[in-house]
Parts: structure tokens; sequence; C-alpha cells
């Protein structure tokens, strides 16, 4: 197998809201918040849902993954119930192995609210649920040693337990990828993130926001320096700035593509790591591999939701 994803296993439920509902409820543009399950439906009773879709951070990674013809899996937590049902059958159908047994458990499957207001940027409002609680047991060893590259998402760094399962994917990978996920789970982490950056992980990826805030940087010339003495691979998204790779000593930029009819930037970030990835397993250059980035982000945000359709 390709690439073995292991993140949260949410299910995302799409909702557009204008700036005012954010700011009466509390909410930061852009951002991801953690919610018990009381806030979560109480949220829900003021929404009305467009959409509603497997998701989370790394398995839309690996669904983009899928359909650029890769032979992918995940692994991510989900209880016997309804939503877990479909959770895995969206997984099924795009192709992925889904490395879990479903089984019943006293805490419902993970749920998202991705409120996308009319500048098309999204705020999250997420209830782990059972995803959150995903253990080393829950990790099939053969799996990981059985993958070229284990993909990780920072986020599951929100609760005690997934560190084990975190820890147990790192030690058996042959080759590790992880995403910093969202400025807030930086700040949470920052420093076991940045111990994770620069002695385990063999490919880090980062908004311009989130790989700043870990090192306190205070411009972007010193994002290139850390980088640069990094000696591992850094891939870092910039929005309309576009994207930079940096790699053995050696800067790779790369334009955003312009001109495009963007209605949501969910996912965007999950599908151009999908689409780095895909180029780095298949011995695309970095070049070439930020080109297909770039490509799948683009498609991405031209319409609702985190997987392309």
């Amino acid at each position: 197998m390709k690439i073995l994803g292991i993140g949260n296993a949410i299910v995302d439920v799409i909702c557009k809201v204008n700036d005012a509902y954010l700011f009466s409820n509390g909410l930061i543009k852009s951002t991801m918040k953690l919610v018990d399950e009381i806030e979560f439906k109480k949220l829900l009773l003021t929404l009305k849902i467009e959409e509603t879709v497997s998701g989370g951070s790394v398995a839309n990674s690996i669904v983009g993954l899928s359909q650029l013809k890769n032979n992918v899996g995940f692994i991510g937590k989900v209880c016997d119930d309804d939503l877990g049902q479909k959770y895995e059958d969206g997984l099924k159908k795009e192709n992925v192995n889904y490395f879990y047994s479903k089984k019943k458990e006293n805490i419902p499957t993970g749920t998202c609210l991705i409120l996308i207001t009319p500048d098309s940027e999204r705020t999250m409002c997420t209830f782990l649920g059972t995803a959150g609680k995903i253990n080393e047991k829950d990790i099939d060893i053969n799996s990981v040693k059985n993958s070229d590259m284990v993909f990780l998402e920072g986020y599951l760094w929100d609760e005690g337990e997934p560190r084990s399962a975190f820890d147990k994917a790192i030690k058996n990978s042959n080759k590790t990828a992880m995403s910093l996920s969202d400025l807030f789970c930086v700040e949470r982490h920052k420093l076991h993130f940045l111990d994770l950056v620069k002695n385990r992980l063999d490919i880090t990826f980062a908004n311009e926001q989130e790989i700043t805030s870990l090192i306190d940087a205070k411009n972007f010339d010193e994002v290139i320096t850390f980088g640069l003495q990094l000696e591992k691979m850094l891939v870092i998204t910039r929005g309309v700035k576009g994207s930079v790779v940096i790699n053995k000593k050696k800067v790779i930029e790369h334009e955003s593509q312009k001109n495009l009819d963007i209605i949501d930037l969910t996912g965007a970030g999950d599908l151009f790591a999908a689409g780095f990835l895909h180029g780095q397993i298949n011995n695309l250059t970095i070049k070439e591999s930020l080109e297909k980035g770039t490509e799948m982000s683009s498609k991405i945000i031209q319409q609702i939701g985190a997987r392309l359709t």
C-alpha cells in the first residue's frame, strides 16, 4: 500500500451562515473549535444543513489520493451507529481500504459543523465523539508496516489517548508525514509539535499562519531560515501567494492558480496534501508535486465540501 492515513473520523455537516452568526455564537472565523455534544446540538438547531459527508482532514487527503488511483488506506475510530456506517460506506465508495472494525461505543461517531460565510471561509465546530478516543489498540500494525508512508494529522493531539496511537504509528512507519492541521492546534501543542517536526517527521505540511506560530517567527524570512536548517521536508501553503517547499537546503516555490470561482475553502489544504503526496510517491519532482497539489486544491475550492465530486 502506498499511504496509510490515520486521523479523526468525522462526519461533516455543511451549513451556510453570515458573519453575524459567528459573532453571536462567539466563534472565530477560519478556526476549529472543539465543542461538547450539548453545544453541538444547540448550534445544529439554529442551522440549515446544506450537505452531510464523511470527512476528517487526513481522510479527505486519503480520498483525494485514491481518486488519483493510488492504493491507500485509513484508520479512524467510529461507533457502530448510523453515522459510523455512513462514514465507512463513504470510504469504501471511494476505494479506500478501511482498517477499523466498528463496535458499539458509549460515545457516538464524531461530527463537525462546517460553517461557510459569504467570503467562502470555513469555521468549524467539532464534536470529536468516539473519533477522539482512538488509541494504540486501534492501530493495525500490519497496515502501518506494509505502507510506504503513514500520514497523520495534528488534530490527533487534542485528546489524551490518541497520542499513544500516534506514537505507535510513527515508531512502526517506514516514512511519516503530518499536517499541523490548525493554528489553535499548533498553539495548544507547540512544544510537542516542534519536537515532531524537528526529530520525528519526514514531511510536515503547514499553512503560513501555522508554521509562523510554531517557531514564533516575526516574518516569512525566518520561516525560510528555519526550514533550511531543518534537514527535513517542509511544505507550506500561502493562499494567494502560492506554496513553498524547503528541502535539502533548497527552496522551491509555486504560484497559486488565478481567476478561480471560489465557493468554499473547506478541504483546500487536505487536497493540496493529496496532490503533493501523489507526486512524491509516484517519483515526480518537488516542482511537479507542487503543481499537482495546486491543481487539486484549486478544484476543491470551486465546489461545496472537502471531497471532489
